[in-house]
């Protein structure tokens, strides 16, 4: 059966090839916003900036002033999350986070991330949280504790998967019913949706982070 995308290549699994696409694209677009940037934005240089600032003021309500420094990480999980979900949108091209492996790496990243800023804050303080705070209640604490972070970067991966897996799905299946007709209100719907989630998604990794860099209790 021929595909109906315009990246499908044999030797490459199809949700990479559209990953790296996708970099390719917005690397384009970041150097051509930025190689001449002006105290008078043009349009593309505008838009940019418009981003950064809402990316930056998320991060300082959510993170407050140690917010700054994961701005590289949380805008970049934003933006392409963003544009792989708004990809599957497009005829012919395929959400890469619509593949449950983009979504679980970009999952395990946070995971790993996580406790590698909790272990770099506290030291060994940061394992002893998962202990309990009595050395008797460690036999039922740890387990509670392991399981409870390790179900983080599965939520957030069948989450962020279901919902652009499904629309995907509809969208599909509506472009081959009526090819010329796609509904406008499904179409305003899932461009909310691929908001929401890609909010959800980063707001999740930012209380993750912050939480792990809190004082345990």
């Amino acid at each position: 059966m021929h595909s109906i995308y315009f990246l499908e290549n044999p030797y490459i699994p199809t949700h990479v090839t559209y990953a790296i696409f996708l970099v390719l694209v917005f690397a384009v677009v970041s150097f051509l916003a930025t190689r001449k940037l002006s105290v008078y934005p043009g349009p593309l240089q505008n838009i940019m900036e418009v981003i950064i600032g809402g990316f930056d003021n998320i991060l300082n309500e959510i993170m407050g002033h140690n917010g700054r420094k994961f701005f590289p990480l949380i805008t970049t999980l934003g933006l392409f999350i963003f544009l792989s979900n708004l990809m599957g949108a497009i005829p012919g091209f395929k959400s890469p986070t619509s593949d449950i492996n983009t979504p679980a790496a970009l999952a395990l990243v946070v995971f790993v991330l996580t406790h590698i800023f909790g272990v770099k804050t506290h030291g060994f303080k940061y394992i002893k949280q998962f202990m309990g705070p009595v050395w008797w209640l460690t036999p039922l604490m740890l387990p509670i504790e392991i399981v409870s972070h390790l179900s983080r970067p599965l939520s957030l991966t069948f989450r962020l998967f279901g919902n652009i897996k499904g629309g995907d799905l509809v969208l599909l299946i509506l472009l081959i019913l009526v090819p010329l007709i796609v509904p406008l209100p499904l179409m305003a719907l899932k461009l909310f949706v691929y908001l929401v989630q890609t909010l959800v998604f980063v707001l999740l990794a930012m209380m993750y982070i912050s939480s792990a860099m809190e004082e345990a209790h």
